[in-house]
């Protein structure tokens, strides 16, 4: 009886000890799964990654909406500081009319002036922004809340002021590439609007602006293009998140999860008409700014001194809604182009959570 109870407590024991070893190598394997794929999402949200994601997803985006970008700067220089009378001759009518008008004339190559500037400044705007989006966001909920932004619910305020503080230092690093590619799309031999600086090459234009005014020649306009992209970028990030964390909270049945192509295309559609409302008045600020000529000496601009004074030459001489001034061609060309770059931006990152 005695032999039978204690091999009966020694088999309980060895059964007791072989489940708890189970266990232990059960929680193990868990463990060095979540190990895993925590540290590969890490690697794919990680901000250099972000910030290649950023660049590659812009630049192809860039490449199919830069017409658009033609044809808004020409529409914002057509009648700079000229007041509208019932004669005035314009070339440029609308959106398709202009499309048409220089497709015919200057062919693909006159639609598709200033991409390779175009190319750079995506890169320095757009790597900045989404590269350092997510990193600026939590270290403002840290210091407002106490807690990271990693499952928290969202606080649209300080998502906004994260946007705008990395879209401004995106356009601080991109200025002298924007302002080549702003001038090269408003030289036209057929028919030109604005001041025509005439480079043969976005080099050209960088070697020349330097020899002319040095590096404050080439960051002419920068204060411009701060207020542009930190108005459209506080927009444009703060918007996509929440819209993406709306959409797939309430339609994740119908298939729109956090990863669904659909759920970045509808949040993108909804982000870029928000985004062309507020900035289009910077950005007519920023093109006329950025086109102008160099004033005596080379110092400074022939027409504004500043973007405060060119906002109120402009209403002042044009009327108010001079500063809506191409929102068509804004549109076609920040709608598409958001929903491109979302989309490319969020699939790369797929990718790079799912390969590194």
């Amino acid at each position: 009886m005695s032999t039978s109870s204690n091999n009966s407590g020694s088999g309980a024991s060895s059964s007791g000890i072989g489940n708890g070893v189970a266990l232990l190598a059960a929680t193990a394997v868990a463990a060095e799964k979540k190990s895993t794929v925590t540290n590969t999402a890490s690697k794919g949200n990680s901000i250099l990654f972000t910030w290649f994601a950023g660049s590659l997803a812009s630049c192809g985006a860039v490449t199919f909406t830069n017409p658009f970008e033609v044809v808004k700067t020409r529409l914002q220089l057509q009648g700079e500081l000229a007041r509208a009378t019932p004669n005035m001759t314009k070339t440029y009518h609308n959106v398709a009319q202009a499309f048409w008008v220089i497709g015919k004339n200057e062919g693909l190559r006159g639609l598709q002036k200033g991409l390779g500037p175009g190319y750079m400044y995506q890169i320095m705007l757009n790597g900045t922004r989404l590269g350092f989006y997510e990193p600026v966001k939590g270290v403002l909920y840290k210091a407002f809340t106490g807690e990271t932004s990693s499952g928290q619910k969202a606080i649209i305020p300080l998502n906004v002021a994260a946007g705008g503080i990395c879209g401004m230092a995106g356009a601080a690093l991109g200025s002298p590439f924007f302002l080549v590619k702003t001038r090269m799309q408003s030289a036209s031999n057929f028919a030109a609007v604005g001041f025509q600086h005439n480079y043969k090459s976005s080099i050209d234009g960088l070697r020349r602006i330097w020899r002319e005014g040095g590096v404050r020649g080439l960051y002419r306009g920068m204060d411009a293009a701060m207020m542009r992209a930190g108005a459209g970028s506080s927009v444009q990030l703060a918007t996509y998140d929440h819209c993406k964390a709306y959409i797939s909270r309430n339609l994740a049945h119908r298939g729109l999860d956090d990863n669904s192509v659909g759920t970045h295309f509808l949040a993108s559609m909804v982000t870029g008409f928000f985004v062309c409302t507020v900035m289009n008045p910077f950005d007519v600020v920023s093109t006329r700014m950025y086109n102008q000529k160099s004033g005596a000496g080379g110092h400074g601009g022939a027409l504004y001194r500043n973007p405060l004074q060119c906002f109120y030459k402009t209403v002042s001489t044009e009327g108010f809604f001079s500063l809506y001034k191409g929102f068509l061609a804004h549109y076609l060309r920040l709608g598409p182009h958001t929903i491109l770059m979302f989309v490319f931006v969020e699939q790369i990152k797929a990718l790079g959570r799912k390969h590194l």
